[in-house]
């Protein structure tokens, strides 16, 4: 037994150098310090604990899942958003920002072993049938997923279009959990939506950054500055609820805002290749082959009507840096309420067999050096969302989530707390026990005329000429 064992850990950790090669950490190891020795005691560690497994374990463990198990572990160990994508994991995350994909549409992350929402993707099943940020996944049809990885329960959750999936949900303030059955849809993700709300004031909802939202936003610029009637008098930019996506998408949207060239996005890493600085330039938003610069097609009047930002707790990562940067360049009046908080950068790492890992590698930061992680960006001008003392318990953030990274700079935390409040100007009171209904967008439109921080935005533009800036 004693030999077998031997044998066994001398091929699982010839396996796991293996392994390390072909993830570079050599290459890592080295550009920290070359003379630094690999962990002997914790690899002997390693393979004895694989020996026993393979030995003793109830049922035969196959050894390419108790390698890939070991390393889900070692990339989930570090905090909420690495992770190792399998193959079809990695498809589906180069075919989600495609914009298309089959499932439920929901923005997860993982808390205490389930599977926590983020955000609801506007029109998807998950969003029709009130799922809401906050809410604890416990069960996907009868089973528990308790011990899943996330990868594990996002291939469950997504399917065949017209299948169907139980949730059962575990919502803060709610007795009894919730079950509701889902039908997975194809996910047609149409990341800008627009409209001319009056004449002189133009509305742009952005749900997600994809590869071409900054073109799709740009067309919709175009189209509403020469359908207006006279002067555009004010824009607002709906932020809420939207969890990110791609980089290059926020560095667009910032610039269709910005002076050319101005600073969208800085990273900073322990690696050269993670620092960044991304600037409004097509070399820093353009993609692949595509050559017209449409940013600078668009009217110059975009660059200076009064604006506002529109921004919630379900606004995270690409959305922050957007709303991050038009705050800092003083360029828009950022309202709402505190965003999610996810200013960590992850790289998708390609591995052989179609496989990759996306690694934590950096944290970004505002152009005036303000972290986004687990802070997010304080709005100028707080909005009440509505929340009780029950439902504010609901609102999850890069805070609360097991494991996330921090940042204690005291000098970014003060420059954080001096850039919000600026502006004079009162919100009128939410109302009460508005109609549920009432807040859904009528059929045709992508807005309500119920919306409270909609009409807000829009009466602080109204009101502009009266606003005084607080040096």
């Amino acid at each position: 037994m004693r030999n077998k064992l031997h044998q066994i850990g001398l091929v699982a950790i010839g396996v796991l150098i293996g392994v390390l090669v072909s993830l570079n950490f050599s290459a890592v190891a080295q550009k920290e310090a070359t003379t630094a020795p690999l962990p002997i005691e914790e690899l002997r560690a390693f393979t004895e604990v694989f020996g026993r497994v393979k030995s003793d374990y109830v049922e035969p463990v196959d050894d390419k899942k108790l390698i890939t198990e070991a390393i889900n572990g070692m990339l989930t160990g570090l905090d909420p958003h690495s992770a190792y994508l399998d193959q079809e994991a990695f498809k589906e995350l180069q075919v989600g920002t495609q914009g298309e994909f089959g499932g439920l549409g929901i923005e997860v992350g993982m808390e205490d072993g389930f599977v926590k929402v983020v955000a609801p993707i506007d029109d998807s099943p998950a969003f029709r049938a009130g799922i809401k940020s906050g809410d604890l996944i416990v069960k996907l049809d009868e089973t528990s997923v308790k011990g899943m990885t996330l990868n594990e329960a996002v291939k469950r959750m997504r399917g065949k279009p017209n299948t169907q999936i139980t949730l059962t949900i575990v919502r803060k303030g709610e007795t009894k959990p919730i079950v509701v059955t889902l039908t997975r849809s194809i996910i047609k993700i149409q990341s800008v939506k627009s409209k001319l709300l009056e004449p002189g004031y133009a509305y742009f909802r952005v749900t997600q950054f994809q590869e071409h939202t900054g073109e799709t936003l740009a067309r919709a610029v175009e189209k509403h500055f020469k359908e207006n009637q006279g002067p555009m008098k004010g824009i607002v930019l709906d932020l809420r609820n939207d969890p990110g996506g791609l980089l290059n998408g926020a560095v667009a949207v910032s610039a269709a805002f910005l002076p050319p060239g101005a600073l969208v996005v800085y990273t900073d890493g322990r690696t050269e290749d993670s620092k960044m600085k991304l600037n409004a330039s097509p070399e820093h938003y353009l993609r692949g082959r595509m050559k017209e610069d449409y940013v600078r097609k668009l009217p110059q009047e975009v660059k200076t009507v009064p604006m506002v930002v529109l921004v919630n707790g379900g606004s995270a990562s690409a959305s922050e840096i957007v709303a991050g940067a038009l705050q800092d360049h003083k360029r828009a009046v950022i309202m709402g309420q505190q965003t999610f908080g996810k200013g960590s950068v992850q790289t998708i790492l390609p591995l052989g067999n179609n496989t990759a890992i996306k690694l934590t590698t950096a944290r970004y930061y505002t152009p005036n050096g303000r972290s986004i992680q687990a802070k997010g960006i304080t709005p100028d001008i707080p909005l009440d969302d509505g929340s009780t003392d029950r439902t504010a318990a609901l609102k999850l953030r890069e805070a609360d989530l097991t494991k996330h990274l921090t940042d204690n700079n005291k000098e970014e935390q003060a420059k954080a707390a001096a850039v919000a409040k600026q502006y004079s100007f009162a919100p009128t009171p939410r109302p009460k026990d508005i109609d549920e209904k009432l807040l859904k967008p009528e059929p045709g439109e992508i807005v309500s005329k119920h919306d409270y921080e909609l009409n807000q935005a829009v009466a602080f533009l109204k009101s502009r000429s009266n606003v005084k800036v607080a040096n």
